[in-house]
């Protein structure tokens, strides 16, 4: 999954979005309305990593998504 595809269905992401960081506000997630940069930055600011740390977090995230996606429609 790329981030032009969460960000076109953040409505739906941004339950997922909460999930994985859920110390993240309704208001922090739904203030990130979809920009990677903007929703970085409050998961930094929240759970005190570096800014590699989240990058490689959100890919992470991002890879685990597209693996789910496609294993529900197997």
């Amino acid at each position: 999954m790329d981030w032009d595809q969460v960000k076109g269905n953040w409505k739906q992401m941004k339950g997922r979005v909460q999930a994985r960081w859920g110390q993240l506000t309704d208001d922090e997630v739904e203030e990130a309305a979809g920009n990677r940069e903007r929703l970085e930055g409050l998961i930094q600011e929240r759970y005190g990593e570096t800014k590699e740390q989240v990058r490689a977090d959100v890919d992470s995230w991002l890879a685990d998504e597209d693996a789910n996606d496609q294993t529900h429609r197997a």
